[in-house]
């Protein structure tokens, strides 16, 4: 990993000050804006920045919602090129930082942000510093490769990818996230188990990645049910957001399965939160890999401790039970997707799916788009 990562509870005007010779010169913050404002840490953030000597003017934009849009990114964009902005800092969840990548690379380029996703052109090594300040424990976004946006008017949900994305720096202070409600704790916390198992089973994971699969897996498992017991347990917090942190590293080396591609579709067309659509389409992905991966996803059980599972029906009753402790389980049909609009999805889904091998398997995306209704 290229980027430069402070972590821990209270580091942010430490990690800030250490870093200030990246973080110069005309600063726009890209956030949701909404909660962290009412929480004064948007405020906060900004203070800590002014009081940097390297720092001149520190701009916000907060108009990102929770799948960011390139037509709110090209307003940021605007703003940065008119204010000669230097560094962009995401600052939020998955969303903000996302859109934070995005407004970095459009400031830096010629190029409408709308034309270099749908294109799927390479970001310019022109790209400004990223600074990724992550509060919420799920995306891993601050160690990734790649921004996750949206274009409603072409029903496309997708990447701006490539090693200019990656964040220049990521501060990851745990305390961001105390505050987080139980429906957002659970979703975003979900994301990294799904992050966790989907670069354990994909094709390009290796010895190393599997190691941090297997860690972030056994902390997931323990402290998403705490906190779902407390949310004011902060060890439990503390722990998410590390290994959230840690299934980034894998995010940037190794990828994800059919799971993430898939829920750009479900996103595009019901607007609802990227963890939510996982929730939604895992009991019937997972069953659908064991009969490719058979002993990998034994292993995820084990480490789960949801006991031993031997065919595809178990995983999903044991799986779609585990979610349902979580009072997360959702299916595509609560959402509004209905069984007419599976074909028109599942040829929308693109990307490399080939990480994963049941997209080696006939009609498997469109099957687990199905099975994923009830």
């Amino acid at each position: 990993m290229t980027t430069r990562l402070h972590f821990g509870p209270g580091i942010i005007a430490d990690a800030l000050q250490q870093e200030k010779d990246t973080i110069k010169g005309n600063i726009l913050i890209v956030t949701t804006g909404r909660s962290l404002k009412k929480l004064g840490y948007l405020e906060q953030l900004r203070t800590y920045l002014k009081k940097l000597s390297t720092v001149d003017e520190v701009l916000i934009y907060e108009k990102i919602s929770q799948n960011p849009e390139t037509k709110e990114i090209e307003q940021a964009v605007r703003l940065g090129k008119d204010k000669n902005v230097t560094v962009v800092i995401g600052f939020g969840g998955g969303s903000a930082i996302d859109a934070a990548k995005a407004t970095a690379v459009g400031i830096a380029s010629e190029e409408s942000v709308e034309k270099i996703l749908l294109e799927g052109l390479e970001p310019s090594e022109e790209t400004l510093p990223i600074v990724a300040i992550p509060t919420t424990a799920g995306t891993g976004s601050e160690l990734s490769k790649a921004a996750i946006v949206s274009c409603s008017e072409h029903q496309f949900k997708g990447g701006i990818r490539g090693n200019a994305v990656l964040p220049a720096v990521a501060i990851v202070d745990p305390q961001y996230t105390y505050s987080v409600p139980i429906r957002i704790t659970m979703e975003t916390g979900f994301d990294a188990l799904a992050h966790a198992i989907e670069s354990y089973v994909a094709v390009k994971a290796n010895t190393f990645s599997e190691m941090l699969s297997e860690k972030a897996i056994c902390i997931i498992g323990e402290n998403i049910r705490k906190l779902h017991c407390c949310l004011d347990n902060d060890t439990a917090r503390d722990q998410m957001s590390y290994a959230s942190m840690i299934m980034g590293m894998n995010l940037a080396n190794v990828g994800t399965c059919l799971p993430h591609r898939m829920q750009y579709v479900v996103g595009v067309n019901t607007h609802t939160t990227h963890g939510a659509g996982l929730l939604a389409l895992y009991p019937a992905w997972l069953a659908q890999e064991y009969s490719v991966n058979q002993e990998k996803v034994e292993q995820v059980f084990e480490w789960l401790n949801l006991g031993r599972v031997n065919s595809e029906q178990e995983v999903y009753q044991k799986f779609k039970a585990f979610l349902q402790e979580l009072d997360s389980a959702y299916s595509l049909s609560s959402f509004g997707i209905t069984e007419e609009m599976l074909e028109n999805m599942t040829a929308k889904v693109t990307g490399n799916i080939a990480n994963d091998r049941l997209s080696e398997c006939k009609n498997s995306i469109y099957n687990i788009f199905r099975d994923a209704l009830k």
